[in-house]
């Protein structure tokens, strides 16, 4: 004879349900709070500068994204462990996220309050050198800059290429996705300390002479294969250009640049100023992947 089944749940025993987990999570983040007062005590944070690990975060992010199932939203999800993240980070060392505004108040406000929440203190700024500057600035403090060319902008990545400026850690979003409601592509910049960085991709400034549509044209072909990102401006009188090339993982950059040389330039300079984790791409499905660069 088999069992009756068992009788559906009331909405009484569904929201007692919803009631338990919700308190356990915010006993969980008090018991996460102090294990980061015991992390400040033992590795004195507060007085050392930049708490900022971009290898580790992407790395939470990944395993985030791989894990997740369910009828709740990934921007959800996602939102809300940035907002953790960005928040115990403030906790251990505080800091303010500046932030270029010419690529679009709305479009830089969302990706800055998605990211970095509410807590940690905001501060406009009407240029990406502006940014720049405020972050070298700063004992730990963090820029938004636009990772797209922006009419105007100017070259503002040359500020990155001495040792002892603020370098390039991450690129936002990390997970792209169709309609993902901070999806302005920003690059955060920083101090952060050398173990602690992610190097998948890493970001020059090239400095060069006898700029052309020609020599465009094959730094876009580049792009367009996936070989490196791609930023250019003018630099200096008549044929000088600025450029700012993303080399993913796999890649050289000597590549890209001895290619520009058999399309006509000159390279006067080359420099490392930064680099970030390799960002993931989240299908229609939901699946999540890699992303090329």
């Amino acid at each position: 004879m088999s069992n009756p089944p068992k009788p559906a749940p009331s909405l009484a025993d569904l929201r007692a349900e919803i009631d338990r987990i919700d308190e356990g999570m915010h006993k969980l983040l008090i018991e996460r709070s102090q294990i980061i007062e015991n992390l400040i005590k033992v590795k004195g944070t507060q007085d050392s500068g930049s708490a900022f690990r971009p290898a580790r975060e992407a790395s939470m992010m990944r395993k985030l994204v791989e894990r997740h199932r369910g009828i709740l939203p990934l921007d959800t999800v996602e939102s809300i462990w940035r907002v953790i993240i960005a928040t115990f980070t403030h906790v251990q060392a505080p800091y303010s996220v500046h932030a270029d505004m010419t690529a679009g108040e709305p479009e830089m406000r969302d990706s800055a309050r998605f990211h970095f929440g509410f807590t940690v203190p905001f501060v406009p700024h009407k240029s990406a050198a502006g940014v720049v500057a405020a972050i070298a600035s700063s004992k730990g403090d963090l820029g938004l800059v636009p990772a797209k060319d922006v009419a105007g902008a100017g070259a503002w990545w040359t500020a990155l290429e001495a040792d002892a400026a603020p370098k390039i850690i991450a690129r936002l979003p990390f997970v792209e996705r169709p309609d993902h409601p901070a999806s302005l592509p920003v690059f955060a910049i920083s101090r952060s300390a050398p173990d602690a960085l992610a190097t998948e991709v890493q970001v020059h400034s090239v400095r060069v002479s006898g700029w052309s549509a020609k020599v465009a044209k094959v730094l876009a072909a580049k792009t367009l294969a996936g070989l490196a990102d791609a930023v250019a401006v003018p630099d200096g009188a008549y044929d000088g250009a600025a450029l700012l090339i993303s080399v993913p993982q796999g890649q050289n950059l000597a590549d890209i640049t001895d290619a520009l040389v058999k399309a006509g330039v000159s390279i006067r300079s080359t420099a490392l100023v930064g680099s970030h984790a390799t960002r993931y791409t989240v299908t229609g499905g939901g699946q999540p992947h890699p992303a090329a660069r």
